[in-house]
């Protein structure tokens, strides 16, 4: 966890591993930057899903754009009604309004780079990790 809080004036620089780390079962997402330090702009977080697993279940948002950038492994994504195989360095966006979610379907673990536009999905964060902690 970082040891103090930054804002949007500030420069943000994060060593591999850092940031707000939650813990979502077989997920892992660490946060990098937040609407606190975006001015609400974009939230920016890493999601590490382990070997074989699912993620969070299709969803989506009435007014918020995601990115995805592959960072390690191959991740499953889904969206509307076709899956999409994102690996290392693939760039993926979804607009607001559309179905999605994400998955692990490879025997090893995979790791995307998340752009939420505008920010504010971290105040999720905290239902979230209790959601996966009360349904393992």
């Amino acid at each position: 966890m970082m040891k103090h809080k930054h804002n949007e004036t500030d420069k943000l620089h994060l060593k591999s591993g850092e940031g707000r780390i939650y813990s979502c079962g077989t997920m892992t997402a660490i946060f990098k930057a937040d609407e606190n330090e975006t001015a609400e702009k974009y939230s920016i977080s890493e999601w590490w899903l382990d070997p074989n697993s699912g993620g969070p279940g299709p969803h989506q948002y009435e007014d918020n754009d995601e990115v995805f950038y592959g960072i390690e492994g191959t991740t499953s994504i889904l969206v509307g009604d076709n899956w999409i195989d994102v690996g290392k360095g693939d760039f993926l966006r979804i607009p607001a309004k559309t179905i999605h979610d994400f998955a692990n379907r490879t025997d090893r673990k995979s790791g995307i780079l998340n752009f939420f536009i505008p920010g504010g999905f971290e105040r999720n964060m905290p239902s979230i990790v209790k959601w996966f902690e009360e349904n393992k």
